[in-house]
């Protein structure tokens, strides 16, 4: 049975008094397995209401956003693969401008404490300002888009719904972007169903073995059941030559933090290609072969990297096999996240 905590602690109904009018929006509530750890996000930050979720949503489509209004979040993010990007190894930005790293997944964000792949940012709320402000992606400002959207009607309506105040601040944007991408939670894979004996989690001899693949050489970083961690490691890949990322060290500026990034989960994997924070593996197998045979060792290498991880054939096969299960149709096409073709009326 799959019972889901709904937390409701921090639900904030909203009730303002104009005169004689009392207005309240409708209540979203978070929802999460009862087998998965509690959220770490503080959700009182939000409204939590459809109408801030839905303005969130309509700004996470909005190429308005970018300076020249030609790409969007979701530009970067499709729902249909994980909310990150295909065909490219690294980020595209307006006028065909290329990053510097491979558009991350952003999945149960609330289990997060750091975001980004070197953790740059440690606060959700302001972890869209750093595409938007990047040259190389969106080139805007939160002060150009405030002006931006102050300008239109739809926005000035959506705006009203969502705070009873139709004038845009950059608070605004921001907790709205944050109400949106939160609740982009992933739980119903058929290993999840395995997890919770419903039908249709029946697993097959062969994602058994998978399974068991998996828990005795991939766990210790990719913790179930999110199958991600709050860790950074040097995961044993070269230096790219040309983008010479050093991870994590960008950020904290200390030796031991070099070639670190962020373990991502790995959820939806099997459409979240290309891999690892340079897009440099287009498959799995790929990946695979990269941690069995192609670990590059360095002082900062991953203890548990340090001794060879030797799969035959067989296991790698049942291990791809195990991987497809963590894939949830029902959240990749969930017309709650997709791309808003009406504007919600109150």
């Amino acid at each position: 049975m799959n019972k889901l905590i709904k937390n409701t602690s921090f639900i904030i109904g909203i009730f303002i008094c104009l005169g004689f009018v009392l207005v309240k929006n409708e209540e979203v509530f978070f929802e999460y397995p009862e087998y998965w750890p509690k959220p770490v996000y503080n959700f009182s930050k939000l409204s939590m209401t459809e109408e801030e979720f839905q303005l969130g949503r309509h700004l996470f489509y909005d190429p308005l956003l970018s300076r020249d209004e030609t790409i969007s979040c979701a530009s970067c993010h499709l729902q249909a693969t994980g909310f990150t990007h295909v065909d490219h190894d690294l980020s595209h930005g307006i006028e065909g401008r290329i990053g510097t790293r491979n558009s991350i997944s952003i999945m149960n964000l609330a289990w997060n404490t750091s975001f980004m792949w070197d953790g740059g940012v440690n606060h959700i709320e302001v972890q869209s300002l750093a595409p938007i402000s990047s040259e190389n992606e969106m080139d805007s400002s939160l002060a150009t888009i405030v002006e931006k959207l102050n300008k239109s009607e739809k926005y000035n309506s959506l705006f009203e719904n969502a705070y009873q105040d139709s004038i845009v601040t950059g608070q605004k944007i921001l907790l709205a972007l944050t109400q949106f991408v939160v609740m982009l939670n992933t739980y119903n894979s058929k290993y999840d169903k395995y997890i919770r004996s419903e039908i249709g989690g029946e697993f097959t001899e062969q994602e058994n073995s998978g399974l068991n693949v998996f828990r005795n050489n991939c766990a210790s970083c990719h913790k179930e059941p999110l199958f991600s961690s709050t860790d950074f490691k040097n995961n044993g890949l070269n230096v790219d030559s040309t983008l010479n990322d050093f991870g994590r060290m960008m950020v904290t500026k200390k030796p031991e933090d070099s070639l670190k990034f962020k373990v991502p989960t790995l959820r939806n994997i099997q459409f979240t290609q290309p891999f690892m924070h340079d897009g440099r593996f287009e498959t799995l197998q790929e990946v695979i072969n990269h941690y069995t045979s192609e670990v590059q060792h360095s002082p900062t290498l991953a203890n548990e990297l340090q001794e060879q991880i030797i799969l035959t054939h067989k296991e790698k096969v049942d291990l791809l096999v195990f991987l497809r299960t963590l894939t949830d149709q029902e959240f990749l096409y969930n017309k709650r996240f997709s791309y808003p073709r009406e504007t919600p009326t109150n």
